[in-house]
């Protein structure tokens, strides 16, 4: 295989510190704005992941990587350094292979994480209790006085496994804070996305002092490779971002050898706007569902309109959505381009074609492809109101721009459909004020809330879901802890 394509994507795995081809030879990364080839990546075996699973093994057990606190900060900052010196090509790249569109690379997708995802946990490496001194005392077991300190030590082996959305923010989310902390990582992206992913390890190797085996980056057409890490009794924890089927799967698997869990998973998050709100700013987060077509776990997709404002705010969606137009994902002014592959295409089509099955009204949009859209994987904005919440479309995460809408009585309607779900990972609330819109917002079963038009996102603030959505926090202090096993030490004074 050729050190690197034409088009510059690293198409090498990174392996206990070397850049290596995949055992079962090559497979193909696909624009899904164009469905053209963007070039071939290394296709790993299961015995690849094992050779991945045993370097980042030795390199927890073996090397004083865990403990150097110092060295891990000076590493990260390296790989911050090395980052922003690539930030263009990642940009061009994420383009290309997760079809987002550009406007959000200067967001979520690149620069956001980019700005923080390292740099925070960096910090908070200074500032953390690595080790606690609850004094001394008599122990009552013993009758004898001891100090007694509690230690926060790294798990070990982290695998972590990214979805094909927002790979790179995940990724490097997921990396910061499992570096900082002291562990080893197998990193496994999505086959649908794994450029941004080599590219990483290839800047690991070549700008950074991070020791072989501490970081390994393993691209792989089959997900069983993936469920490797899994099965492995050498992994310690599996740091999971994706579907809510798959996590279940993950917690069943990881049982067997009591694995450590973040599940970060599916949402069918609902902005909730109530009677006093400025109906029309209210009305514009409808519009989420179309931003990166949909793709986001967190994105509102279901819209609670009083009944006695319903009409009203109906009649302001159905213009929103008649003037997104799907488009280029290199055009500075897309809002909407592709879904990710043919399959989801296919999945979110047959997921209109339900909701029209089921007896929503159909208001804009549907399953023919969007005009002049012949190639790549686009689907149209679509709006179904009439929406009753026990419809599939208003259960089931669609993954795609459809946006469906419920009426509600009254507050207490409200937030019984809002929390009738199977899933708690986001929602919004628009209110006249402030505090009349948090009060609704506690009540709400759900991770992370924005109250009139605020966005809860952040390095420092932990993301992660109710019920269905997942198990712990990505980011802030809370996920720093979750990389962390806790030790209780007693020792006579001395």
């Amino acid at each position: 295989m050729a050190a690197t394509s034409p088009l510059g994507f690293e198409p090498r795995m990174l392996i206990d510190g070397k850049l290596v081809d995949g055992a079962t030879g090559t497979f193909t990364n696909i624009n899904p704005a164009t469905e053209e080839v963007l070039g071939q990546v290394a296709d790993a075996s299961p015995t690849d992941m094992h050779s991945a699973i045993d370097a980042a093994r030795r390199a927890f057990d073996d090397t004083d990587w865990s403990a150097n606190r110092a060295f891990r900060k000076r590493c990260l900052e390296q790989l911050q350094a090395a980052l922003e010196s690539e930030r263009e090509e990642l940009r061009e790249e994420l383009i290309s292979e997760v079809g987002c569109p550009r406007s959000l690379t200067h967001g979520p997708q690149l620069d956001a994480p980019l700005s923080n995802a390292l740099t925070y946990p960096a910090r908070l490496m200074d500032e953390f209790p690595w080790e606690i001194d609850l004094g001394d005392a008599i122990v009552e077991v013993t009758h004898q006085r001891a100090w007694r300190k509690v230690w926060r030590e790294p798990v070990g082996v982290v695998g972590a496994i990214v979805p094909w959305n927002f790979p790179f923010e995940v990724a490097l989310n997921k990396l910061g804070q499992a570096l900082a902390t002291g562990n080893t990582v197998v990193l496994k992206p999505a086959p649908d996305t794994p450029f941004n992913a080599t590219r990483l390890g290839r800047l690991i190797l070549e700008h950074t002092d991070i020791p072989p085996g501490v970081v390994n980056v393993v691209t792989a057409s089959d997900h069983l490779v993936g469920e490797e890490l899994t099965l492995s009794p050498k992994v310690d924890m599996i740091s999971f971002t994706g579907s809510t089927v798959v996590g279940k799967r993950i917690m069943e698997k990881g049982a067997a050898t009591m694995k450590r869990l973040f599940l970060e998973l599916g949402g069918k998050s609902a902005t909730i706007v109530l009677e006093d709100a400025d109906l029309a700013a209210a009305c514009r987060i409808g519009i989420a569902p179309c931003v990166h077509a949909g793709q986001g776990c967190a994105i509102p997709t279901r819209m609670l309109l009083p009944r006695s404002r319903y009409a009203e705010g109906v009649e302001i969606l159905k213009n929103i959505y008649e003037n997104v137009v799907p488009g280029d994902p290199r055009e500075t002014g897309t809002l909407c381009g592709p879904v990710i592959s043919a399959r989801q295409r296919e999945r979110v089509v047959g997921h209109i074609q339900t909701g029209i099955d089921e007896g929503a009204r159909l208001l804009v949009g549907g399953t023919e492809a969007p005009v002049g859209r012949d190639k790549g994987f686009y689907v149209k904005p679509t709006l179904f109101v009439d929406v009753d919440n026990a419809m599939t479309i208003a259960q089931e995460e669609i993954f795609g721009p459809v946006l469906v809408v419920i009426p509600f009585e009254d507050e207490e309607d409200a937030i019984r459909i809002a929390n009738d779900s199977v899933y708690g990972l986001a929602g919004n609330v628009m209110a006249g004020s402030v505090q009349h819109a948090l009060a609704v917002a506690r009540r709400l079963r759900t991770g992370s809330i924005g109250v009139n038009g605020s966005a809860a996102y952040g390095a420092d603030l932990p993301f992660g879901g109710f019920k269905a959505s997942g198990v712990g926090r990505q980011n802030g202090y809370e996920g720093f802890q979750q990389y962390l096993e806790i030790k209780s030490v007693a020792h006579p004074e001395g």
